[in-house]
């Protein structure tokens, strides 16, 4: 598979899926959560919502490495040959002030139902600052994607 179509994939995973599987580690190990996602446009940052009372808030409030992984399977046998599954690789941390409103405007827009947790005073915004992006397709082909000016 080429770049641009490795490239294609990546960003049709990242603005078509509506959830992702977060891993974060606050000192006590790995811990993953399931959580709804917003791509920015240039896939630079990547946005959730989470209550600032919960055990992923805690950990990246520890530890702001995290991951998140995108995927498309379909839970079938042929899932193995034909699905793909990217890995972000980058920074978290809550997004406030400046540039909040586009945002949340953007999360939303994906996630409407969400609208009243995004309104509670418990909710935090979360921006993760991607560096890089690992994709795998057809079981085991690898492409890696840098992201400038990440950080």
């Amino acid at each position: 598979m080429d770049r641009n179509d490795n490239e294609k994939r990546l960003k049709s995973l990242c603005h078509h899926q509506l959830f992702g599987v977060l891993a974060t580690d606050g000192g006590d190990g790995p811990y993953t959560s399931l959580v709804a996602f917003a791509a920015g446009r240039d896939l630079h940052r990547l946005f959730f919502l989470t209550s600032r009372s919960s055990r992923k808030f805690r950990n990246i409030s520890l530890n702001p490495e995290v991951s998140l992984l995108i995927d498309n399977r379909s839970n079938l046998p042929a899932d193995f040959a034909e699905a793909t599954a990217v890995t972000a690789v980058g920074r978290a941390l809550e997004r406030r002030g400046n540039g909040r409103h586009a945002a949340l405007k953007l999360f939303l827009a994906r996630h409407p139902h969400l609208n009243s947790f995004a309104s509670s005073p418990s909710c935090a915004l979360m921006e993760v600052v991607v560096s890089r992006y690992v994709l795998v397709s057809n079981f085991e082909e690898v492409a890696e994607f840098a992201i400038n000016g990440a950080g």
